[in-house]
């Protein structure tokens, strides 16, 4: 081993650096209408998972209003370098989400952590 590298390793050592990501979350609150069954309302939501569910940075969920029938709430944490980062992936997904969902949004709720 060179001096060099035993130079950089014991400065490694004496200085850690940490890494703590930024997380970011919104949740969305859908107005539903016309849904008959929970079975129908999964089915209004399920491209949240199967699009969004399977990128690398994000988790969806749903957070609440499980039971009802006329509304849904969902949340998506995105995890990111900066807060500048998170909130335009977070735009990027919300816009997408508004889209493709087939629901109102009535409410809307953003966290950077």
């Amino acid at each position: 081993m060179s001096d060099l590298f035993r130079k950089l390793l014991a400065e490694r050592e004496s200085a850690p650096v940490s890494v703590t990501p930024t997380v970011g979350v919104v949740t969305l609150q859908f107005q539903l209408y016309g849904v008959d069954d929970l079975k129908a309302k999964r089915k209004v939501f399920n491209a949240l998972r199967v699009i969004w569910g399977k990128e690398a940075d994000l988790a969806v969920a749903e957070t609440g209003d499980f039971e009802a029938l006329d509304s849904a709430t969902w949340s998506i944490v995105a995890v990111g370098g900066t807060a500048q980062q998170l909130t335009a992936r977070l735009d990027q997904v919300e816009k997408a989400i508004a889209q493709k969902i087939d629901a109102p949004v009535v409410e809307v709720h953003r966290e950077i952590l």
